[in-house]
């Protein structure tokens, strides 16, 4: 179910109201975990189990290792539960993926030998649910949290379902509390989750599907298009990806709000960022923290010099690429990312001792130059999370670098560039600040006027065939 799809507005319309209605905050946990499973089961009821079976072992195993007094039988429960869930992530997501490069290398090297495909379903939002229940057991074994005693709670932190497919990645210890906190009706919370979902709606189906019909035929056939046509559908991905997954995320922390819980904020306005390094402060920020907190920091972070502080940045991001997806394209994305941060590392230290420079970058042109800057180096890195192959990433790139002819976008650009503008403008006011103080000040009835037209014109502006969510696929 689509959250901007009618089944799931009936679905949450239902939940919300039984959830209201219930008398007690166990019961309502009750009917929250039952929906939850309600909405993966009504994509696959099997894969729906396997979420269940697996978040029950981490469960015990948590326990497990609490309850232990040995550290080597400690270490053994968190090798159970990291086995499991990485060897689960492996085999639905990865295995035909290791299996085909596997075969393509040993053809290189004149061996002729067939791989097996196999025939797995990847479960809808299997990295996300993945790294919150791995991020839960590690903070157990560092006696960060303690293991939580129930099972009930515990399913309902890994399968809330307005982050489950998508997420942002949820910390144990931030959402764990607010279930054994009893729900109060609040309409000023009302208010703000309403607010939040009106606004992803809008990303989602005014935009993000409308940018996809500049995107996704260039995309599709790069060598037959002309540089000005691929200048575009970068531009238009790298919109629609921007306000499909921002959506999703406004949506979600929109649903929670209306039941009573806080998920944290996954954007802060990332095409405002002044390098690489502020972008991923800015960009899913839910991820990057977590590949901070339990992969680049165990690595050793940057406590140990230059080299292996980039060594640590390179491995941290080109594992961050291929959580994204099983190919090739994304694993140079990944790399692209980590070079740039390696870089962005040296450049900082060099204008250290430039003052002039690091003065002149820090001016307000400066500062333009440098989102710009900041900006085409993300393009160029979401042409290969976009394109199908190495061949496609690479003439998108040659079209982008050199002018080239060819075919024209089938539809008028005119609605894409209005689009931009607007989209930079608002980006500019919320960075400013502006956007808030100008909220705070409109009278009740303008503000329902606003989202009234909101809402009015997603539906007006909305494609005849929504898009799937692009996240939804890792």
């Amino acid at each position: 179910m689509l959250f901007c799809s009618q089944a799931f507005l009936i679905f949450f319309a239902v939940v919300f109201a039984a959830y209201w209605a219930s008398p007690s905050n166990r019961l309502r946990s009750g009917i929250l975990l039952c929906a939850s499973f309600t909405f993966y089961a009504s994509w696959n009821k099997w894969l729906a189990l396997v979420v269940g079976v697996s978040t029950a072992l981490d469960y015990a195993l948590a326990l497990g290792m609490e309850r232990s007094p040995s550290d080597r039988r400690r270490i053994a429960f968190l090798a159970v539960s990291l086995s499991a869930n990485l060897g689960l992530l492996t085999y639905f997501k990865y295995a035909n993926f290791f299996l085909d490069s596997l075969e393509g290398l040993l053809h290189s090297m004149g061996v002729h030998a067939g791989m097996p495909t196999l025939k797995v379903i990847i479960p809808i939002g299997i990295s996300f649910y993945t790294f919150e229940a791995i991020s839960y057991t590690i903070d157990v074994y560092r006696r960060r949290i303690r293991a939580e005693r129930n099972l009930l709670h515990f399913l309902l932190f890994i399968t809330f379902f307005p982050h489950l497919v998508a997420g942002p990645i949820v910390r144990a210890r931030d959402f764990l509390p607010q279930i054994a906190r009893p729900k109060r009706w609040d309409w000023a919370r009302m208010h703000l989750g309403v607010q939040y979902f009106l606004i992803g709606l809008f990303k989602k189906l005014a935009i993000a599907d409308r940018m996809a019909a500049f995107s996704d035929p260039v995309f599709a056939q790069p060598e037959s298009y002309g540089s000005y046509a691929a200048w575009v559908a970068t531009l238009a991905y790298a919109i629609q990806i921007y306000c499909d997954f921002s959506g999703y995320t406004d949506m979600a922390i929109g649903c929670a709000h209306m039941l009573g819980y806080k998920l944290s904020p996954n954007f802060n306005l990332p095409y405002c960022a002044r390098n690489v390094s502020e972008f991923w402060r800015r960009w899913h920020i839910s991820l990057s923290t977590w590949l901070r907190d339990y992969l680049f920091i165990p690595l050793g972070g940057s406590r140990q010099g230059a080299w292996r502080t980039s060594l640590n940045l390179m491995i941290t991001m080109t594992l961050g690429g291929l959580w994204h997806g099983a190919s090739w394209t994304m694993i140079v994305w990944g790399v692209l990312h980590g070079a740039l941060l390696v870089a962005h590392r040296c450049l900082r230290a060099a204008l250290a001792r430039a003052t002039g420079l690091d003065n002149l970058l820090r001016s307000q042109g400066g500062t333009l130059v440098r989102i710009l800057v900041t900006f085409a180096c993300v393009c160029v890195g979401w042409v290969f999370f976009r394109a199908t192959s190495f061949a496609a990433a690479l003439a998108m790139l040659s079209r982008l670098a050199i002018p080239h002819d060819g075919l024209g976008l089938p539809v008028s650009t005119v609605s894409f560039w209005a689009t931009l503008f607007l989209g930079a403008s608002c980006q500019f006011l919320s960075d400013r600040g502006l956007w808030t103080r100008l909220v705070a000040r409109l009278p009740e009835p303008v503000l329902g006027f606003t989202y009234a037209t909101a809402f009015s014109l997603a539906l007006i502006l909305a494609t005849e065939a929504s898009q799937p969510f692009v996240y939804f696929q890792f």
